[in-house]
């Protein structure tokens, strides 16, 4: 597998068009909360923001990433007010260690797609039969997932590869991204002849212009239960961030991008 750097492969047209792995700010004062996301929310969640700041006059500071990281980044003091994770297991971890108020609630379900350049000629199909005759004829020689070592859309990526049986066959091909929107990118520069990415990634008219895309059945890999929280330093801008983001508006607009919503908002025990 390799792990290839922004700057060493992905075209400059694909970094300017989604701009997906860099810190975003939506503020326009230096109160603004510090937020931590997993990088698969970023459109939704950028939507969500600037309507947050609209009907509040409220902002918040947007920082895109990997889960596993931002738990790192926590623990270590980054001063981050709150936590929205693409796997619930990370803010699980955070929980029992002190470092969130509670245990934080389910915001959304995240779902997978199978995405290749326009120009690619690895056939799409949700149940992976084309990737596997790319790889029989010979064909495939770069493909894009994130990293699994930290990213969940990383680690179910390798599930899906693993579940079809393809996945030793497409290791020494991988490319890996450090969080699931750098795989997006790699996915869709052409530096790649697919990848596996975040559905709401897929679903960004920026990403639509370059790429075609499947989705990928839900059957084949456990959920993708995203659950977010506050961290003890929560400012009042935070924790209404935190309300808001439970709110019809901002499910419906993720839902729009194509995530899956909890049939209600549960707590952990």
């Amino acid at each position: 597998m390799r792990l290839i750097r922004q700057s060493a492969v992905v075209a400059t047209l694909a970094i300017s068009c989604l701009s997906l792995i860099l810190p975003v700010s939506v503020a326009h004062t230096a109160e603004a909360p510090a937020i931590a996301a997993a990088a698969n929310i970023k459109f939704a969640l950028d939507d969500i923001a600037r309507q947050f700041e609209q009907q509040t006059g409220l902002s918040v500071r947007i920082s895109y990433g990997s889960s596993g990281n931002f738990v790192t980044q926590i623990q270590h003091g980054a001063p981050f007010e709150m936590m929205l994770s693409a796997d619930e297991f990370y803010i699980e971890q955070l929980h029992k260690a002190g470092y969130t108020q509670d245990a934080g609630v389910i915001y959304a379900i995240g779902r997978l797609a199978l995405a290749a350049p326009k120009k690619s000629e690895l056939i799409l199909d949700p149940g992976l039969v084309g990737l596997g005759q790319f790889i029989t004829d010979g064909k495939l020689t770069r493909f894009a997932i994130a990293n699994p070592d930290h990213a969940p859309y990383g680690e179910r990526a390798r599930e899906i590869l693993k579940a079809k049986g393809l996945w030793d066959a497409v290791q020494p091909k991988l490319i890996l991204g450090e969080n699931a929107s750098q795989a997006a990118q790699f996915t869709i520069s052409g530096s790649t002849q697919g990848g596996i990415v975040p559905l709401s990634l897929a679903l960004a008219p920026q990403f639509i212009k370059m790429a075609n895309y499947v989705v990928i059945p839900d059957e084949l890999y456990q959920p993708l239960t995203q659950r977010m929280a506050l961290m003890p330093n929560a400012s009042e801008t935070a924790e209404r961030f935190y309300q808001y983001m439970q709110s019809p508006s901002a499910q419906k607009i993720l839902r729009e991008f194509g995530f899956n919503l909890p049939n209600a908002t549960e707590k952990l025990d």
